[in-house]
């Protein structure tokens, strides 16, 4: 069943920590993914707190896929770097930030499996802004 949630834009939640999600937590993974779907026009990403959430979920689109990435942890990065301006579907205007340019990340997927994957450019930026909210940083 479809689960589109109201995208929060309240900075005092959205600036807390999120807590680590456990496999009970896999509709709140799916959720995300319908309300990134829903916002598709406008949004490559969500978090769980973006939702109401506070649990460290994640969800992107790279192309036409969609990915849910539970408890995401970057576990290698590249030495490059670069800066770049995001905006953020809970905020308004865009923000300046550094970003690297490849990221290699473990998480849980929906049936709650470790994955590793690798994202390089504008899918490691994703991924890199979404894991930021988990960790109640506003981009």
């Amino acid at each position: 069943m479809k689960m589109i949630r109201d995208i929060v834009r309240d900075t005092f939640f959205l600036a807390q920590p999120s807590v680590p999600a456990q496999r009970k937590d896999v509709p709140i993974a799916e959720d995300l993914i319908d309300t990134l779907k829903a916002n598709a026009d406008r949004c490559v990403g969500l978090a769980a707190n973006m939702i109401g959430e506070r649990k460290c979920i994640i969800a992107i689109r790279v192309g036409h896929a969609y990915l849910a990435m539970l408890n995401p942890t970057v576990i290698r990065h590249s030495k490059e770097v670069y800066n770049v301006s995001e905006g953020c579907l809970s905020l308004d205007g865009e923000r300046p930030t550094t970003r690297y340019k490849w990221i290699e990340v473990e998480y849980r997927d929906l049936k709650f499996k470790k994955q590793k994957q690798v994202f390089r450019d504008f899918p490691a930026e994703i991924v890199q802004h979404e894991m930021d909210h988990c960790e109640g940083i506003l981009i």
